[in-house]
């Protein structure tokens, strides 16, 4: 499926990152954490109380796919560990979604 919406220049491997990428973004939990990211760096703690309602097990397991997908960095602080955006990734997913072209003629079908 992913593969019809990304160039064929992309190699395997990349193309598998991507999609792991994307099946990380599809939980809206995930897209949530993503946001609090967005203004910098932020303790696990600090994420935890912005998702008061998420179990701490259920906000770790989040926290693995979207480091796994590679989509956020993770450096331990004592017992805490602090998480940031990486940009890069998120930026090749950007670049992988297809833009809408704009039409050059009518439809053909009206020519019938």
């Amino acid at each position: 499926m992913i593969e019809s919406m990304i160039a064929e220049s992309i190699n395997p491997a990349s193309r598998s990152g991507l999609q792991r990428g994307f099946q990380a973004l599809s939980d809206p939990t995930r897209l949530r954490i993503l946001g609090l990211l967005e203004g910098g760096t932020r303790c696990v703690c600090e994420l935890q109380s912005g998702l008061s309602e998420i179990a701490p097990n259920l906000l770790s397991h989040h926290l693995r796919v979207l480091r796994e997908a590679g989509l956020v960095h993770a450096v331990r602080r004592g017992r805490w560990i602090d998480y940031s955006l990486n940009a890069e990734a998120l930026e090749q997913l950007r670049k992988a979604i297809p833009r809408p072209k704009a039409f050059a003629a009518a439809c053909v079908c009206e020519d019938i």
